[in-house]
């Protein structure tokens, strides 16, 4: 293993799986470690990439746990190393690395919508938590702004930048309210007593490892899971007549959902795959009444992509309570008038999440759709309509119509990027609607389960500014313009332990305050270390 000269940094670029992922996004990467370098050079030091551009694959990621694994061999394990992240990153490629890094590691990210550098880097620092490992963390929009260099020349110097963090507090600091209190202990009680069953199909997603709960965490709650297969969804999705798929198609059709074919289907949406989707919508439903699950998550990705269409279309569906009914084989309705909560990507800490936000909105009469979203960008409002920093919540999947502006009148479906998805698939796609919301995020910490919640506002701007942010991400997705309370761009970033956040509407501010402690105290009931961030919409402290 070759030493290092002084003041060299080494340089990690992890990225996807899929190779025409890694090939469409690669020039960004190439600009990002540009200007970070010239940045570490300002300040005396050099970074030298661990591994080199592969021609024949036109890239330079890590592309695999097997070539991470080669790439960390020739590392050495004390020196200072930057995971620099511009894309969506499989996290597993180079967790093993990091954990037996002895080095200074800090992970950075450059603050751009155009690929999801940030949504990777947050699920690094969540696995990297989840793991015990120390690191550091920094992002910026081109590496020249005092926040980034003031940090990144620490880090240089002293192997560590810690962030302030003084928008989180333990719940044992906050006023609980009796009410929430008394229906937080009693949704816990039942929960331990009856218990819930929470379906996976396939752990781990896109290497996804701190969107996995261990087993024995998870029982203090009172949930636990069924490991179901993909291939038993994909069997059951072949077993729904053609008569049924239609059913379910024509009761969206009459809703007003807008679907854009084309005639292509290596890149266009065609009827063909929707009604596919709507199969696996109906096997979806079909296989968590069987396990009697109250929520499930589809991988989606690996394995599911080369069988059928994305599942994104089922998953906003599941999410909502009023959607296409469906019968179980005893000719029984299924949920009729609720959703089944849905995680996207198989994350069991947003499923954890979205089983507490069921439970408790239901039993306030608030809204019961919930969903995940990616933490994915965010901007001033440069129309001015909004005078706040208003964040981008994107995600392919799982987003409840009843969460867009005019339900599904206001939605339209998309076909998935091809480079993603060759068998395509539409998404359920929207504008989310002006409202109050409660913003969580489960994760694990020390051994622990944690909860941070808050409370946040979402905007309606300007319908060019919604297409500009759409341009910048992936138009094809339902997007949310959120303003969180007493929560500025970076404490967010400091402190969030994952690429997802859940959010679930209330009726007003006074609502959402009341969903938010109660299902703080409901979480605490069940033994999780709850912390509240930010302010209240008054701008009061909890």
């Amino acid at each position: 293993m070759k030493k290092l000269p002084a003041k060299s940094i080494l340089l990690v670029a992890n990225g996807d799986l899929r190779l025409s992922a890694n090939q469409a996004t690669w020039h960004l990467q190439v600009a990002m470690e540009k200007q970070l370098a010239k940045a570490v050079a300002a300040l005396g030091y050099k970074l030298v990439r661990a591994h080199a551009y592969k021609p024949k694959l036109k890239h330079g990621f890590i592309s695999s746990q097997k070539e991470g694994m080669e790439v960390f061999a020739g590392i050495d394990p004390q020196a200072p190393l930057i995971v620099a992240e511009s894309v969506w990153q499989y996290s597993h490629h180079v967790l093993h690395g990091l954990i037996s890094h002895r080095g200074p590691i800090l992970t950075v990210a450059n603050w751009s919508g155009s690929a999801p550098g940030l949504v990777g880097m947050l699920n690094l620092n969540g696995s990297l938590t989840k793991a015990g490992v120390n690191y550091s963390t920094l992002w910026s929009e081109d590496f020249t702004d005092s926040f980034f260099l003031k940090n990144l020349e620490k880090w240089l110097k002293t192997g560590a930048v810690q962030h302030r963090q003084t928008h989180v507090r333990p719940l044992s600091r906050c006023a609980v309210p009796a009410r929430a209190k008394t229906l937080g202990k009693k949704l816990a009680d039942e929960l331990r007593q009856k218990k819930a069953i929470m379906g996976i199909f396939d752990e781990g997603c896109m290497g996804m490892y701190n969107a996995i709960i261990p087993d024995e965490l998870l029982f203090q709650t009172g949930v636990y899971k069924e490991r179901l297969s993909q291939s038993a969804l994909y069997y059951e999705t072949t077993q729904v007549s053609d008569a049924e798929a239609r059913a379910v198609y024509s009761w969206l059709k009459k809703k007003g959902l807008t679907f854009h074919y084309g005639k292509n289907p290596k890149t266009d949406l065609t009827e063909d795959q929707v009604l596919l989707q709507c199969k696996m919508y109906v096997a979806a439903l079909r296989i968590a009444d069987e396990f009697g699950c109250d929520a499930i998550g589809i991988q989606y990705q690996q394995g599911l992509k080369d069988l059928l269409p994305a599942s994104d279309l089922a998953e906003g569906l599941l999410n909502n309570a009023d959607r296409p009914p469906v019968k179980n084989a005893q000719g029984k309705e299924i949920l009729p008038g609720q959703p089944l909560t849905h995680f996207n990507e198989v994350d069991e800490c947003a499923g954890l999440d979205g089983i507490f936000t069921h439970r408790v909105h239901r039993a306030l009469k608030q809204p019961i759709e919930n969903t995940l979203h990616d933490l994915r960008w965010g901007t001033p409002d440069p129309t001015g309509t909004v005078d706040d920093y208003v964040w981008v919540f994107l995600i392919s999947g799982a987003a409840p119509a009843a969460h867009h502006i005019g339900g599904y009148k206001g939605s339209d479906s998309l076909r998935q990027p091809p480079m993603y998805f060759r068998l395509g698939g539409g998404t359920l796609r929207g504008v989310a609607k002006p409202g109050e919301i409660v913003w969580s995020r489960i994760f694990v910490e020390n051994g622990k389960l944690k909860m941070d919640l808050g409370r946040a506002k979402v905007v309606e701007l300007p319908r060019e500014e919604t297409e500009r942010r759409w341009r910048e991400t992936n138009p094809q997705w339902p997007i949310m313009h959120a303003v969180t309370y007493g929560v500025s761009r970076d404490q967010m970033m400091a402190r969030h332990k994952a690429n997802h956040i859940q959010v679930a509407y209330a009726k007003d501010a006074a609502a959402a305050d009341l969903a938010l402690y109660t299902k703080a105290a409901l979480a605490s009931q069940l033994g999780l270390e709850v912390a509240l961030c930010g302010t209240k919409a008054n701008g009061t402290k909890f």
